[in-house]
């Protein structure tokens, strides 16, 4: 779109650096040389106070290698750079976080660990964006370990606490709980973690999809990541897809376009959810999904009602754990963030499941959710 060319164009991208402390003669000594020394050497003396006198508090690093960037794929990092310098606005419009994006010229997980760790003392945060799966679990997983700051990677974690949210409310307009059978397409990043939150939530009757069927026990082409799910999802069926579906009350497609048909949807139980989250087309069209009998229906797009997007959820993840001092995202954070956002909309109805991303203060409840999970665990 030419549009977004010249805008980019125009701007030269969408951050800069920019003072906040004043700098002219009188303070140059202070902030420089010869004031600057003293500074150094309190932190010398002890590593806590960059915190308090400098900007590490409230930094946090964009890393991506560009393998998995949403809706374009495997791209490289030079071309992930315009969507990471995207993700920093986001995070200083809703979050008043300062964020630098780090685009690294490797997808080497070893090599991305490494490089991460070497440069993890400038930021008090890592958020992690558009690595492929299952990459991108190990490297979580190892970071989070061994880093003492919180390593969070949004296409995972944002995706699932949002979806988690959206389907609370979803459950209160059908009339339906925890014992909702629940299908999900997808398991790539996003369709993992949304897997082991609704898990940790208390749902139960879960069965996931890949490109191929479903996902258990019995098939052999399965990734770790993949067997780990086989173990904690119990759809005691096998086969093609289409079989998870029939009978199913949600749908939870973080997959590929135009998968789910109507018929599909008639298979269903009565009142079905639909989310149908592929970007920037869904699985299935909002309209024919509600002419198939969808109950309410859910996207990943601004143009139709309920949209799922993680800037609901990683501002204030990340404004409460910078705010807290948290060395690490727990799921109990995560749980605590979704259920901020679903009581945040009163009385939800089929049109109106989430709040919506231009809201000022969601970013602020989600904070302080995860600030006053974050004091229980440190107290």
């Amino acid at each position: 779109m030419d549009e977004a060319l010249d805008f980019h164009k125009k701007y030269k991208g969408k951050i800069q650096i920019s003072l906040k402390a004043p700098l002219d003669k009188d303070t140059l000594k202070l902030a420089y040389t010869p004031g600057v020394a003293e500074v150094s050497l309190a932190i010398a003396q002890d590593k806590k106070l960059t915190n308090l006198y400098t900007n590490r508090g409230n930094t946090v690093a964009i890393i991506t290698d560009g393998s998995a960037v949403l809706g374009l794929g495997n791209i490289g990092p030079e071309a992930a750079l315009p969507v990471m310098e995207g993700k920093a606005a986001l995070f200083k419009k809703f979050g008043n976080v300062d964020a630098i994006p780090i685009i690294l010229n490797t997808q080497d997980t070893e090599e991305i660990i490494k490089s991460v760790k070497a440069i993890f003392s400038s930021f008090a945060g890592i958020n992690l964006e558009d690595i492929s799966a299952p990459r991108c679990f190990e490297i979580e997983e190892k970071l989070d370990r061994e880093l003492p700051i919180p390593v969070f990677h949004d296409d995972q974690h944002g995706t699932a606490i949002v979806v988690l949210a959206a389907l609370i409310n979803s459950l209160r307009v059908v009339d339906k709980n925890k014992e909702a059978k629940i299908v999900i397409s997808g398991a790539g990043a996003a369709g993992t973690a949304i897997t082991k939150l609704l898990l940790s939530y208390g749902f139960k009757n879960l069965a996931v999809c890949d490109s191929k069927a479903i996902i258990e026990s019995s098939r052999e082409d399965l990734n770790g990541a993949k067997q780990e799910i086989a173990k904690v999802t119990s759809p005691n069926i096998k086969g093609i897809c289409p079989l998870a579906y029939a009978g199913a009350d949600v749908f939870i497609g973080v997959s590929a376009p135009n998968i789910l048909s109507p018929e599909m949807v008639k298979s269903m139980a009565k009142y079905p959810i639909i989310f149908a989250l592929a970007n920037p087309n869904p699985e299935i069209k909002p309209d024919l999904a509600k002419k198939a009998g969808a109950r309410v229906v859910a996207t990943g797009r601004s143009d139709y009602p309920n949209q799922i997007n993680n800037v609901l959820a990683f501002p204030g993840v990340f404004r409460g754990a910078l705010d807290s001092g948290a060395k690490s995202i727990t799921h109990k954070m995560k749980i605590a963030a979704a259920l901020a956002l679903a009581d945040y909309v009163k009385n939800p109805n089929e049109n109106n499941i989430i709040p919506s991303v231009f809201d000022d203060n969601v970013s602020k409840i989600v904070a302080e959710s995860v600030i006053n999970e974050s004091k229980k665990l440190y107290k």
